[in-house]
């Protein structure tokens, strides 16, 4: 099994929104999505980042042109969905799954162009967006128009795999039955917000996700505060994640990749970081 991963956008933030105590200065951060080779699935995805379907397409609703206009994501060329498959010989059409980690709109925005794949998400986070008023779900940045119309037909939930005790002690789904890529509850970033354990042949890798943005978020003194706070679903529940994405990488349980912080890891493709 092989894991890449691409860096779809650049988001500038102040640093002191996303950390206690940070610098004003913004920071420049990543929007990762995952590649993953498996041995018997074939190449599954892990989100799929920022598209312009999120920033260009015209058939945009009024919200997330001005979600947009707000948060300026920066597409990287190399680092759409198109251009980085074809550097593994594949296209869109090629991928079997995308496991969608949650429905924020930086982590869903090109579901449409995967036409074949099947979708593997939190049944109460797709449940939650169905039930939820429009501005309900605008406030969390999520936006169903994103959302294949035959989703329903193609999801996979993961209340129907197989549940696995994670080295952290703490039950797990395991995607594909063969405890290799298993789906860790880390709520409160978002309602079914999880991780993902990629048990690699030389180590395993927790992809965190959102847990939290940067790394030196993770602490309990450095939890950012409003208007952060005021996005997370539950700010309780971050907490208790965070520590748990601390323990994995404390004891040395493996490698831990999140979504946003611009450090590169061992798994970037590194030469998606800029236009071409």
């Amino acid at each position: 099994m092989r894991l890449f991963f691409a860096n779809s956008a650049f988001v500038k933030v102040p640093e002191r929104l996303i950390v206690r105590g940070g610098k004003w200065q913004s920071s420049g951060l990543w929007v990762r999505y995952g590649l993953i080779i498996h041995p018997t699935m074939g190449a599954v995805l892990i989100d799929t980042g920022y598209t312009f379907h999120c920033t260009r397409a015209n058939e945009r609703s009024i919200g997330l042109r001005a979600y947009s206009a707000i948060l300026r994501p920066e597409l990287i060329d190399a680092g759409q969905p198109d251009a980085f498959l074809a550097r593994f010989n594949l296209a869109p059409r090629d991928i079997n799954y995308v496991i969608i980690t949650h429905f924020h709109a930086d982590h869903i925005s090109g579901l449409s162009l995967f036409t074949k794949a099947r979708f593997v998400a939190c049944e109460h986070a797709w449940e939650t967006v169905c039930k939820a008023s429009y501005f309900g779900n605008l406030r969390h940045g999520i936006f169903p128009e994103l959302v294949p119309k035959d989703f329903k037909d193609r999801f996979q939930p993961l209340s129907g795999k197989p549940t696995v005790e994670t080295e952290l002690g703490i039950n797990a789904k395991d995607i594909f039955a063969d405890q290799k890529i298993l789906a860790l509850p880390l709520p409160g970033h978002a309602i079914g917000h999880f991780g993902v354990i990629l048990r690699m042949p030389e180590k395993s890798v927790l992809y965190a996700v959102d847990t939290q943005w940067l790394f030196a978020a993770l602490p309990d003194k450095n939890h950012p505060g409003f208007p952060s706070r005021f996005i997370a679903s539950n700010k309780n529940h971050l907490s208790i994640s965070s520590r748990v994405v601390e323990r994995f990488r404390d004891n040395g349980l493996g490698d831990v990749v999140l979504s946003h912080d611009p450090v590169q890891t061992p798994y970037d493709i590194i030469d998606v970081e800029k236009n071409t």
